[in-house]
């Protein structure tokens, strides 16, 4: 009979150890805290009621087995006892071999542990792996997020415990991206370029508002592979998604950096490079712990993600988040769609809207905001406006009527002012919600569609629809 795992755990207020043989079922037994070795290899803290099920997920508990009395007290972790520093890949394969949580799927940088691309329930975990208390896992999650610290490094984790910074040292990582540049618009817009590991790069844009409201627009994606025709990051072609980490620590990067300057930032869109729910389980993700009560604690209905509509992956969204949804409508009918939004010649634009239609009634008091990038000559008609009435009937939701920001190679140019106003006013005499939404940042190419750096192999133009190649030719 031979011993595959020995764990010594404290359990509610006593001590356990934990034995599985070969061949054999998991056995429990209790003892004296003193039979507890501070030279033990493997020593966990759990709590039994909520947490023995990490170890038998699949079962009920195994037997237990009284060695000898307990005290119903609890003693406080020591360092004697529980040290930070004890290696975990006996429990991590216990774990494994019972199909609980395994410690190695958490997101890593390297060998050390990634802070930010885990949740906070997953953070807890984590802590309570390296025996420590649930309480400084909060402590660390406001540190990272909240109280205006937004943590680097361990030098900034003022008021926590010393072993426990130290175990951090040694086995946490608290960046995923490294600032490369800022630039600044003659409006206030900031653009900041980050590095990636790998050597990428992606932009993130901060927007500051005389109203009181500051967005930070935040990139999903190294590229896109949606290809639409007038956005400068299509023209990219995808590069590689975007951890959760990558994605929230551009929110913790822009609060750290440019809060004294342009105040506080107070809403979230997911409108940067990328598609942001062809990346949908890290999207949500971030998006979950950007909403986090006790960490950056912006409100749900602040934090929007935009789709160019998937229509599968937003249905899941719409079903695990509470966030905001903009759907990027851009065309009324599927010729012009499938033309310069190709994702339209997978999921039709009926389709997209008859799935709002659908999964919105399920919704309480929730509003999609529909996108509308508006190209002269090709979807900016007086007809295009009255069949977009039609598409959104019935659908809660606020329409953006979006100036196109050229970009080199540009097939397409911009609805004049005049016309974009008249186009507002059809749609808002049909009682929608309308806005106009002006440019902001475009002198440095940060402005909605001008993100990204295409380089020289670039994503295929399509070929112009007939009836569309005198407005495209007249842009030449």
């Amino acid at each position: 009979m031979r011993t595959l795992a020995i764990a010594n755990m404290e359990v509610g207020s006593v001590w356990m150890r934990l034995v599985r043989v070969r061949g054999g079922a998991p056995s429990v037994f209790l003892m004296k805290p003193s039979a507890v070795s501070s030279s033990s290899k493997t020593t966990r803290t759990i709590r039994y009621k909520n947490h023995l099920s990490t170890f038998f997920p699949s079962s009920n508990p195994p037997p237990i087995t009284f060695l000898s009395p307990v005290s119903p007290t609890r003693r406080p972790l020591s360092t004697a006892t529980c040290s930070p520093q004890i290696p975990l890949a006996t429990i991590e394969d216990y774990c494994s071999d019972a199909g609980g949580d395994n410690i190695n799927v958490l997101p890593k940088k390297g060998s050390r542990v990634l802070l930010k691309g885990m949740s906070f329930t997953e953070l807890q975990q984590w802590v309570r792996s390296h025996a420590f208390r649930p309480g400084q896992a909060l402590m660390l999650w406001k540190r990272l997020y909240g109280d205006d610290i937004w943590a680097h490094c361990t030098d900034e984790l003022e008021g926590l415990n010393k072993d426990f910074k130290k175990m951090l040292s040694e086995h946490a990582e608290f960046r995923a991206l490294s600032l490369k540049d800022i630039l600044t618009s003659s409006d206030g817009t900031r653009k900041i370029l980050f590095m990636l590991d790998d050597g990428l790069v992606i932009e993130t844009v901060v927007i500051p508002c005389n109203r009181g409201r500051t967005t930070v627009c935040v990139s999903s994606q190294v590229g896109c592979a949606m290809n639409c025709q007038f956005c400068y990051t299509g023209r990219m072609g995808l590069k590689r998604h975007l951890t959760a980490a990558e994605i929230v620590e551009q929110a913790v990067f822009a609060r750290r950096l440019l809060s004294s300057e342009v105040g506080s930032i107070t809403n979230v869109v997911f409108m940067g490079m990328g598609e942001p729910l062809h990346n949908v389980e890290n999207v949500i993700k971030a998006a979950n712990i950007m909403v986090h009560e006790q960490g950056l604690h912006f409100s749900p209905r602040k934090v929007t993600v935009s789709t160019s509509g998937l229509v599968p992956q937003l249905k899941q969204f719409l079903n695990e988040s509470n966030c905001a949804l903009a759907v990027s409508l851009n065309a009324t009918t599927d010729e012009v769609r499938n033309w310069i939004m190709p994702i339209n010649r997978k999921y039709k634009l009926g389709l997209l809207i008859e799935t709002l239609r659908e999964e919105l009634h399920f919704k309480n008091n929730y509003k999609v905001l529909f996108e509308y990038v508006m190209l002269a000559g090709v979807n900016d008609s007086f007809d295009d406006a009255k069949r977009l009435i039609g598409l959104v009937q019935g659908i809660p939701c606020k329409i953006n009527l979006i100036s196109f920001n050229p970009h080199c190679g540009s097939q397409f140019t911009p609805t004049t002012d005049e016309k974009m106003i008249e186009f507002r006013n059809i749609l808002a005499g049909a009682g929608c919600t309308v806005f106009l939404r002006l440019s902001r940042g475009d002198d440095q190419m940060a402005a909605c569609g001008q993100l990204g750096n295409p380089g020289a192999i670039q994503a295929p133009l399509l070929r112009v629809p007939e009836k569309f190649q005198t407005a495209i030719n007249a842009s030449i």
